[in-house]
């Protein structure tokens, strides 16, 4: 590795191996801590969650079950024939000390509906004793209980009230009848105590009751290695009166740093090891033999001398890569050269087909023009003509005879300048034909060796010019239809012109191979944006939509008594050179077929002939 320049691929290579390991390591560091991390704070997360949960669950359940026997006493016959009439018998029974043990209350009462205490007692469920002091207590309590509110919507309930510096589990409800019927005729109150003691026995952890500092919601604060959680003791109205507090061990978050700390000096090490072994069999498989390989193509470029590297046989890739360099050396040269020439070749005989490929069809309206103008009888037989002029020179012919004569005469005379003047439109025709056939030689050598240059031309009035021309095309009578308006497009306007018409003629042949005696020809020139889409549509023998991309394949003909043709591929090849497309579109055999070109608007110049 040391003997590598700083500059060198063996160097740099080394270099990109170092950082990409360090590199790696950072990334295999910070992955394992955005994963293992997260995750164990997450655990953690949802362990605490869970000791909220169950600390919730621990009191609502403590308090149900003094809710539960406040109930039985509410809805009880007696309860409520004892609100309508104290009695001694009734006292002694249900307040008795068994009957509170057995309920597991501390403290019960019954308050008349104006808020009377009509007997109340609170016993210590350890000895048996009566404790007024805590008697009282809950009769305070009792005094600040909103029943009304707290029974609005059912006929018991349950809540944490603060006596002194203790908490009990307040039961209520309504005294009715068994049934639950009747009207309310008072309150029974049941308490039962709830110490530390008994929380941690509920929760399974060492919980305190903190009455001095009453949360509203659960809260946790985390320390290094263990975290607070206090949770809110409900009171009347769902006001807090203490916190359960508790604290738990973070053993998942040790647990997760130790499990990091070991993954990610593991995967270092590791990592390091690899990089290291990977960069050693890289300088020694791969960078010496390419270095020598730079060395000889160094050689090479010097002298100019394509001569082969002599290395030692090798089985493996770098052997196959230097036997390959060899042969490419050694036939580079020629095949450039046969590439050179076959490429020259290819564009001269590319070029003269597309040149003749175009000319002939130029030339077909030509020789049309003459054919019709040579079969042309003559509009009256000759010897007919002479009779008549030989009957009018003879003075002895009536009047009414010479006046016959003269009319048909002019008739004649008429015929000869119609037809004088049908063969000098055709004439013109033909002398179009041939100008588009001088244009196409006279611009054959620029077109072959550069980009055609566009200019704004008037594709309407190329459509009409070509549509005319190949109204001659053919022995089929095809009417055409297109555009009166001027629609401005940058474009080669030879070019153009001999697309439009190659296009005409293969619509005309599509027209002519459905065996009909005639057709028709549409054109609609539509301006989009910045483009201008010229759409021509033929009624004639259409293709399959699949075999599309296949009509400009150079030497593809849809004739079965022709060998090929080149007119699709030099069309589709001159709207490109122009900056724009060629697409054919048909909807099956026998619907016609569509030919779409675009090219771009030439805005300026329709803006100003519009003005």
């Amino acid at each position: 590795m040391g003997r590598y320049a700083p500059r060198s691929l063996g160097a740099k290579l080394v270099a990109i191996l170092t950082g990409i390991a360090l590199l790696g390591a950072g990334a295999v560091t910070l992955l394992l801590a955005l994963v293992i991390t997260p995750s164990f704070d997450r655990l953690e997360q949802q362990a605490i969650d869970g000791h909220i949960e169950r600390t919730r669950a621990a009191l609502a359940e403590y308090a149900t079950k003094v809710r539960a026997s406040v109930r039985d006493y509410g809805d009880w016959n007696e309860s409520y024939a004892y609100m309508a009439a104290p009695n001694r018998a009734f006292e002694q029974d249900s307040f008795a000390t068994s009957a509170m043990v057995n309920l597991g209350v501390n403290g019960m009462a019954y308050v008349a509906p104006d808020g009377r205490i009509v007997i109340a007692r609170w016993l210590d469920l350890q000895s048996g004793r009566d404790l007024p002091a805590m008697r009282a207590q809950m009769i305070r309590a009792i005094a600040k209980i909103d029943f009304r509110t707290a029974l609005a919507r059912e006929s018991s309930d349950s809540f944490y009230v603060r006596l002194g510096d203790r908490i009990a589990a307040f039961g209520i409800a309504k005294v009715r009848r068994t049934d639950g019927t009747g009207e309310s005729r008072g309150h029974v109150v049941m308490a039962r105590l709830i110490s530390a003691a008994q929380l941690s026995t509920l929760l399974q952890l060492d919980a305190q009751l903190d009455m001095p500092h009453p949360i509203t919601a659960p809260t946790i604060t985390t320390g290094e290695t263990q975290i607070r959680v206090a949770v809110p003791v409900r009171g009347e109205g769902g006001v807090p009166v203490a916190s359960a507090t508790y604290r738990v061990p973070r053993d998942l978050s040790e647990l997760g740093r130790s499990m990091l700390q070991l993954a990610v000096g593991g995967t270092i090490g590791l990592l390091l090891v690899l990089m290291a072994v990977l960069s050693l069999m890289i300088v020694r498989l791969v960078l010496r033999p390419l270095n020598r390989v730079e060395r000889h193509m160094g050689l090479v470029r010097k002298s100019g001398n394509l001569t082969p590297l002599t290395e030692a046989p090798r089985a493996d890739e770098i052997g196959s890569l230097v036997t390959s360099f060899n042969a490419m050396l050694s036939q580079l040269k020629d095949l450039r050269e046969q590439v050179e020439a076959q490429s020259f070749k290819l564009g001269q005989s590319e070029s003269a087909v597309a040149v003749m490929h175009n000319v002939r069809n130029a030339l077909n309206p030509i020789s049309t023009v003459l054919s019709q103008g040579l079969a042309q009888a003559p509009a009256t037989d000759r010897a007919l003509l002479d009779r008549a002029l030989s009957e009018l020179a003879d003075e002895g012919i009536p009047a009414a005879r010479r006046q016959k004569l003269a009319a048909f005469l002019a008739a004649v005379l008429q015929s000869e300048v119609q037809a004088r003047e049908e063969r000098k439109e055709q004439l013109s025709i033909g002398r179009d034909a041939l100008h588009n056939v001088l244009e196409i030689i006279g611009r054959q050598q620029e077109q072959a060796h550069e980009r055609p240059p566009v200019d704004p031309c008037d594709v309407t009035d190329i459509v009409a010019r070509n549509a005319t021309i190949a109204r001659y095309s053919g022995s089929n009578s095809i009417a055409f239809d297109f555009p009166s308006l001027p629609h401005w497009a940058l474009a080669n306007r030879v070019l153009l012109s001999q697309v439009i018409g190659n296009l005409f003629s293969n619509a005309a042949e599509a027209i002519a191979a459905t065996g009909r005696s005639g057709g028709s020809i549409s054109v609609t020139i539509a301006e989009r944006g910045q483009q201008v889409e010229i759409t021509i549509r033929d009624d004639g023998e259409g293709f399959d939509p699949d075999a599309a991309p296949q009509l400009f394949q150079r030497g593809f003909s849809t004739r079965a008594h022709k060998s090929g043709g080149l007119g699709l591929h030099w069309c589709a090849n001159s709207m490109i050179a122009m900056g724009g497309s060629l697409e054919l579109r048909s909807d099956g055999k026998g619907c016609g077929a569509r030919a779409v070109l675009t090219l771009q608007a030439a805005a300026t110049m329709a803006e100003d002939v519009a003005a």
